[in-house]
């Protein structure tokens, strides 16, 4: 086998100007392609890396914000159970001083009734006393004199 030089040197200047059209028309193309798929990664990683620092500072702020409104809504209970206490606890004392008001009247009354009933009592005996003693004696008394005669006695008997 032999080598025939100008054969090797048509095969290679064929191949350099095949590298050369490949070159221009395929591996730059096919490089800029491959650099700018690259730098798209490496913004979508850049901009990702962004996004989660971004949501952790908001997850990191609405914690706080979760944490404020969970104490908050907690002190809003307090102050309402605080508030319903005080409410109650007025209720309450508003019954008690109603109900010692109406056991005061309904003493008063009674007292007022069982001092009516004793009057009418002691004013039925003095009129049956000076009944009994005018058919005792068959006789008419002063009224006047009959009433103090036993007003007399009732206070000495103690009725």
């Amino acid at each position: 086998m032999e080598i025939e030089v100008s054969k090797l040197i048509a095969t290679l200047i064929n191949f350099l100007i095949l590298f050369l059209i490949l070159k221009h028309y395929l591996f730059k193309p096919v490089n800029n392609m491959i650099d700018k798929r690259q730098n798209e990664i490496i913004d979508k990683i850049t901009k990702t890396d962004e996004d989660m620092k971004k949501a952790e500072a908001l997850k990191s702020e609405n914690e706080k914000i979760l944490s404020g409104a969970k104490d908050e809504g907690k002190n809003i209970v307090e102050g309402y159970k605080v508030k319903a206490e005080q409410l109650s606890n007025d209720i309450v004392k508003g019954a008690r001083d109603e109900a010692d008001t109406i056991i005061k009247r309904a003493k008063t009354e009674a007292e007022r009734q069982t001092e009516k009933a004793a009057d009418e009592i002691k004013t039925q005996i003095v009129d049956l006393a000076v009944l009994m003693s005018a058919k005792a004696l068959g006789e008419t008394i002063d009224e006047d004199q009959h009433r103090r005669l036993i007003k007399d006695f009732i206070v000495k008997v103690g009725i």
